[in-house]
């Protein structure tokens, strides 16, 4: 078997470390990993499957488009029997997906027909699931509608980040792959259409998006700053006209003082934190920083005394 592999990012590099195994094992050949260049402008916190590729002495591409017709022509003469993609960015066009002879296949980090789309494990921990996973499918022009070969679960714990449940995924990935490929190449998977009554889809996540929305319950901000926080851009609010990160902290249901109104601070907790009161409850921040200066926990914001009843918000 001939594979083109399409990839970016620790899952990308997780599945071709364990193609790369099974090809060997298997006498099947990578004829072609294909990736994208480092933005310099973006936090590179993860894994890199074109230093991987370069290790394994695998024929790299880092097309600007892969869609071209130049390059699809290229990848054409190398007569690939699967195409993989495992969180490559690119949307793929129909002549690319032609190529191989027995399918291109993608890796989407969310239990399909749920949560298509862009960044599915920030998005699945802003709406509050206690369950996600991993969807290998068949690819169509249209995004994460293809038929399903295998599918993963996981579940998502009350405590969990978008950095601590993409380091599960990405383990996921790789048993996924070692599992299924095998039956794949003999023709033995099966594949199942998706039930699109029971699709959702979700876009790209801007760090605007961040923004704490103090009228909200505390659980859904705690899942706004979990979704968020590090590596990724962090939820944020404004105190006294300073953008202030936060980036911990945690739902407390105890109804706030009466008269006080969302966004306000009510009390800096000892040793602890600084409570500010949310829709219908209250909200202890734990971990923040103001934009541009050094990242403090909870013991020093529990000696912001001064600033009891002032607002958080973007107008304060």
């Amino acid at each position: 078997m001939r594979l083109i592999f399409m990839g970016y990012h620790n899952i990308g590099y997780v599945c071709l470390q364990t193609l790369i195994d099974l090809c060997r094992h298997l006498g099947d050949e990578i004829v072609a990993v294909i990736t994208h260049a480092d933005d310099p402008k973006e936090n590179l916190w993860f894994a890199s499957v074109r230093d991987l590729a370069l290790k394994h002495y695998l024929p790299l591409y880092q097309p600007q488009d892969p869609n071209d017709p130049a390059f699809v022509t290229a990848m054409q003469k190398l007569a690939p029997d699967f195409l993989f993609s495992c969180y490559y960015r690119h949307l793929l066009k129909a002549p690319l997906l032609a190529l191989p002879r027995f399918g291109a296949l993608n890796l989407h980090g969310s239990l399909l027909p749920r949560y298509r789309g862009r960044v599915p494990v920030n998005w699945v921990l802003l709406h509050g699931e206690t369950e996600t996973g991993l969807t290998l499918h068949y690819m169509e022009v249209k995004p994460d509608r293809g038929d399903i070969v295998a599918q993963k679960r996981l579940p998502i714990a009350p405590d969990d980040t978008a950095l601590t449940l993409f380091a599960k995924m990405t383990a996921a990935a790789g048993d996924l792959m070692r599992e299924i490929y095998p039956a794949l190449r003999s023709g033995q998977a099966t594949r199942r259409p998706q039930d699109h009554r029971h699709a959702s889809y979700f876009g790209p996540r801007r760090p605007e998006d961040g923004l704490i929305d103090w009228h909200k319950s505390p659980q859904e901000i705690y899942n706004l700053v979990r979704a968020v926080t590090h590596p990724y851009p962090g939820a944020f609010t404004f105190l006294q006209g300073r953008k202030l990160l936060v980036w911990w902290g945690r739902p407390c249901p105890e109804p706030p003082p009466p008269g006080s109104s969302p966004g306000q601070i009510i009390a800096p907790r000892p040793g602890e934190g600084l409570l500010v009161a949310a829709g219908q409850g209250q909200f202890l921040i734990t971990q923040a920083q103001w934009d541009g200066e050094a990242e403090f926990l909870g013991p020093v914001l529990a000696t912001w005394k001064n600033l009891m009843g002032q607002q958080l918000g973007p107008g304060s």
